[in-house]
């Protein structure tokens, strides 16, 4: 089964109508019903005015649907009259529908995706928590769950990348945990430098390869930078074995190649990739430039706002 999803307005009405229809008539009755069985095309239509919807089609038939409704004001991006037809769910439609709806948050700079699920609905709360949404309030009958929006920068230079860095300290809390990753040489020791200069630690950050661990105390009262090389560790029970001189709840913990490892430190990572630009055979001129993408990951996150970064050089 082919599967494309595309963006619509308000002329797709028809289409998105009936895969609500057949999706929301396969779900169990609620108490209250659902009011999507009530939609007819004028009020879809109407739905999809402001900013359109998602369609998927598989081999060209209707098979999914959403309809998107930003509020800047909230940063966020709700995704409404999210259904899949019977005969095409757990075929990878809705995570189709899913991922394109965040990449929309991503150009338009909405910091979160919000869906409201029903209490009475356990599954459906499940697909959900299975997407990376976490609950973050209920009003029964309805939970809202959202999913923090991850966002790129393209980074020119190593000073840009300290820059960057930097400008994600304020957003910090003691007891974050930031899991680095990135082929050798990517920037990942890099970032750390730009991260210790906007938390104002002391000491100079480099490479803790072949001491694995250092600790940077913060200077006025600030939370040291724990910055971990997780490479030559077997797993979490060494990183646990460290003994590190910092309460690691107090503490901003940076673990490059931290995955499958700092999961043992939290539940809510900031998760961030940093990758190049070009091919090797593309640079000029020592041009290098860095793709960074930052991740919130987490229930850690979803009471607070990442700033959306954008630095005068992107």
């Amino acid at each position: 089964m082919s599967v494309v999803v595309e963006a619509v307005g308000p002329a797709a009405a028809a289409e998105v109508l009936a895969v609500v229809h057949a999706a929301f008539r396969d779900r169990p009755p609620l108490d209250p019903p659902t009011d999507a069985l009530a939609e007819t095309e004028e009020s879809i239509a109407a739905r999809l005015e402001p900013a359109g919807g998602l369609l998927a089609r598989a081999d060209g038939r209707p098979v999914g649907a959403v309809v998107l409704d930003p509020k800047p004001d909230e940063g966020a991006l709700y995704l409404r009259r999210f259904g899949i037809v019977p005969d095409a769910q757990g075929m990878g439609v809705a995570r189709k529908l899913v991922r394109e709806a965040v990449h929309y948050a991503q150009r338009n700079d909405l910091a979160r995706v919000a869906v409201l699920a029903r209490e009475e609905l356990p599954a459906t709360i499940g697909f959900w928590k299975g997407m990376g949404f976490c609950e973050v309030e209920v009003t029964s009958p309805y939970l809202r769950m959202e999913h923090l929006t991850p966002w790129q920068v393209t980074v020119p230079t190593a000073d840009d990348m300290r820059t960057l860095a930097a400008s994600v300290a304020p957003a910090l809390r003691p007891g974050d945990v930031l899991v680095l990753a990135g082929e050798l040489g990517a920037g990942k020791t890099t970032f750390t430098q730009g991260l210790g200069e906007g938390l104002q630690v002391r000491g100079g950050v480099t490479s803790p390869t072949f001491v694995i661990s250092r600790v940077h105390p913060g200077l006025d009262g600030g939370p040291a930078l724990v910055h971990v090389d997780a490479y030559r560790l077997g797993g979490a029970a060494e990183l646990d074995d460290l003994d590190l001189d910092a309460d690691l709840d107090e503490a901003i913990t940076v673990v490059e190649w931290g995955h499958g490892v700092a999961e043992a430190l939290t539940d809510s990572p900031l998760e961030i990739r940093i990758e190049r630009a070009l091919a090797a055979t593309d640079v000029e001129d020592g041009d290098d430039p860095r793709v960074v993408t930052i991740e919130p990951v987490g229930p850690g996150w979803v009471d607070r706002t990442l700033p959306i970064i954008r630095p005068d050089y992107a």
